[in-house]
C-alpha cells in the first residue's frame, strides 16, 4: 500500500473519529485533505527513533516528544522528557498551548503508527505547525534502542556513533523509567511545571 492510499485511507479513519470527539464548531480543519495527502506523501511528516534518540540525548529545546498513548501506559515507561497527551484528550482545549507551537517541533508516538499518523493528520489539518511522528513508534524503539547491538569483530565510525547514540538513549530511558513511582511524579511534575512556562508557542 503506498503513502496516498494509506493517508486517504487515515482521512477516512479521521473524519470518522471527529465525528465522535468533542470537537468546538469554531475549529474547522484548515488543511484540505488534498494538501495533506500531498504533504504525508513527501515522507517529511517523519523522524527516525535514531534521531528521536538523539534529540533525546542533546536535551534539544526545539523538540517536545508527545506520549498518544493512555496515562497508565505512559506511567509503566516513556521516552524521558515526552509529555502524555493521551489520543482520546488530544482537542481538549488545556491542550491547545502545547500542539499549536511556532518554534518547538512537536514529535506524537504510541505503540506503533497508526495512533500518532492519526494525531499528525488532525493537528496539521486544524492548521497546527511543526506537527510529526516519530516513525514505528515505541515498537520501533525497543526493537533499536532497547534491544540493537552490533556484532562482529570490526565496526565502522558511522556505526559506532549509532551505537553510542543507541546505548546512551537506552541508559536514560532505562534510569528514568526504573525510578520509584514517587520520583518519577516528581519528575514528570517538574517536566509539566517546565512547559507550562514555555511562552511564544501559540498563534
Amino acid at each position: 500500500m503506498n503513502a496516498r492510499i494509506k493517508i486517504s485511507v487515515l482521512l477516512v479513519g479521521v473524519g470518522l473519529i471527529l465525528a465522535f470527539l468533542p470537537f468546538n464548531a469554531a475549529k474547522t480543519f484548515k488543511v484540505k485533505p488534498g494538501e495533506l495527502v500531498e504533504l504525508a506523501a513527501t515522507g517529511d511528516m517523519y523522524f527516525t527513533v535514531d534521531e528521536v534518540a538523539r534529540f533525546m540525548n542533546n536535551e534539544d529545546t526545539t523538540v517536545q516528544l508527545i506520549d498518544l498513548r493512555s496515562e497508565v501506559e505512559y506511567m509503566e515507561s516513556n521516552i524521558p522528557g515526552s509529555i502524555n497527551i493521551p489520543f482520546d484528550d488530544l482537542l481538549n482545549p488545556n491542550w491547545e498551548g502545547y500542539l499549536n507551537q511556532k518554534k518547538v517541533r512537536n514529535i506524537y508516538y504510541s505503540n506503533g503508527d497508526e495512533t500518532a499518523n492519526m494525531a499528525w493528520t488532525i493537528a496539521t489539518g486544524l492548521g497546527y505547525k511543526n506537527s510529526f511522528v516519530m516513525k514505528g513508534g515505541l515498537n520501533e524503539w525497543y526493537k533499536l534502542v532497547m534491544l540493537s547491538k552490533f556484532e562482529g569483530e570490526r565496526i565502522t565510525p558511522r556505526e559506532n556513533a549509532l551505537f553510542e547514540n543507541r546505548y546512551k538513549a537506552r541508559r536514560t530511558f532505562t534510569e528514568i523509567n526504573s525510578l520509584p513511582d514517587s520520583l518519577k511524579m516528581q519528575y514528570l511534575e517538574a517536566r509539566r511545571l517546565e512547559e507550562s512556562q514555555l511562552d511564544g508557542g501559540c498563534e
